[in-house]
């Protein structure tokens, strides 16, 4: 289940942060883990899980933050074991990710025997594809057809594109689930017919190779073809 690996710098920093939590919260810290951005260079983003969660933890907390901040970490997500177990429904692609993508630090790994409920993920994995169509579409507006923000467009919404497809992706297919860029683009192509050029033209954005186009407007019509697929196949999609 936990894949994220972790430097030494991080882990030192992690535990570190678990003991700060402990000073606050004593027996009620339940468990500390790290999560997804720990394996890609960005601020360690970590998840813990407590007993019970108070106001006055949450100020308890202020002083300790940008000695946080300093080591490398993002502000911990602090949660009530319950009331994460309780809003997996809710939240089921970001705690999804959280339950596939993480790294224990302190205490028995949380998530043993949590899983989200498939129709729960299809239900996420909808409401994804149909927020970013109906921004890809708004936004278009916005930019009035100028090419230089409609390439900005494109660029800043690869990444979001990136993760829908990832989650979909999962849903129907777990054993491709955390494919790379190539892999993805065909996978999709092959599972839910989204056509894998218009994928690596899409997330070739993210690194600015749009620049040398003209009129990326017509790129901007595959994708949102693209994004319409990927909505009707998951609506539609049933475990």
């Amino acid at each position: 289940m936990a894949h994220t690996t972790l430097s030494t710098t991080s882990r030192t920093a992690l535990e570190g942060l678990a003991s700060d939590l402990r000073e606050i919260f004593g027996n009620r810290l339940l468990s500390v883990c790290a999560y997804g951005q720990a394996a890609r260079g960005d601020d360690v983003q970590s998840l813990a899980l407590v007993d019970r969660l108070t106001f006055d933890d949450l100020a308890a907390c202020l002083p300790f933050s940008r000695k946080w901040d300093r080591a490398g970490l993002a502000v911990p997500l602090i949660l009530e074991r319950d009331e994460f177990v309780r809003t997996l429904d809710v939240f089921p692609l970001e705690y999804g990710e959280i339950i596939a993508d993480h790294a224990p630090v302190y205490g028995e790994d949380p998530f043993d025997g949590l899983e989200v409920a498939a129709e729960d993920l299809r239900r996420g994995c909808e409401f994804h594809a149909k927020s970013h169509l109906i921004h890809l579409r708004e936004a278009f507006l916005e930019t009035g057809g100028d090419p230089k923000d409609v390439s900005r467009l494109i660029s800043g919404s690869a990444p979001g594109y990136r993760r829908l497809l990832a989650n979909v992706v999962a849903l129907v297919d777990p054993a491709n689930a955390r494919a790379d860029a190539h892999d993805l683009a065909a996978v999709a192509e092959r599972i839910l017919g989204v056509p894998a050029a218009t994928t690596m033209d899409v997330l070739a954005a993210q690194s600015g190779a749009l620049s040398t186009i003209a009129d990326p407007t017509a790129l901007l019509a595959r994708y949102i073809e693209a994004v319409e697929r990927l909505w009707e196949y998951v609506d539609a999609w049933r475990p």
